[in-house]
């Protein structure tokens, strides 16, 4: 059964975890923070002449420092966590995020020899949407009965 896709008159606590709108936002949130990864790492490869692979872990992680701040207000509001917990969870999550990216990065550039940027973009859709969305959701914005604030 999907989700409600408009508020309902049952408690947050209730709800479904995940649903189409916070996955929604969570996209959308992603597209910002992938405008800022993409643009430091084309940034760094470019300009100042590091490796693809190197460029994307930095640039991943500047992303993932937008896509916080994002989540903590937005996607996930959940601003009644405590900070300091919720920067550590997503911290761990963010790094994980950026070994996968890298390691996408070096087998579908590297090994596969895809265009760097279209490389990255593929692995960070995948990434995003397989690694990034459900730990974000279940492990780093959850309250305590672990059901997300739509």
């Amino acid at each position: 059964m999907l989700p409600p896709a408009t508020d309902s008159a049952e408690p947050r606590a209730v709800r479904p975890r995940g649903g189409w709108r916070t996955l929604g936002r969570h996209q959308l949130g992603a597209m910002a923070a992938t405008f800022v990864d993409f643009g430091a790492m084309i940034l760094f490869h470019e300009r100042i002449g590091l490796s693809p692979v190197v460029a994307t872990a930095i640039g991943a992680t500047l992303g993932g420092i937008t896509n916080f701040s994002l989540g903590r207000t937005w996607i996930f509001r959940h601003q009644s966590g405590h900070l300091h917990a919720q920067a550590l969870r997503y911290a761990m999550v963010s790094a994980g995020g950026a070994g996968w990216n890298a390691l996408g990065e070096q087998l579908v550039n590297g090994r596969a020899h895809v265009q760097y940027v279209l490389a990255r973009a593929i692995v960070s859709v995948a990434v995003s949407l397989l690694w990034n969305y459900p730990m974000q959701r279940e492990f780093v914005f959850r309250d305590g009965k672990g059901a997300t604030n739509e």
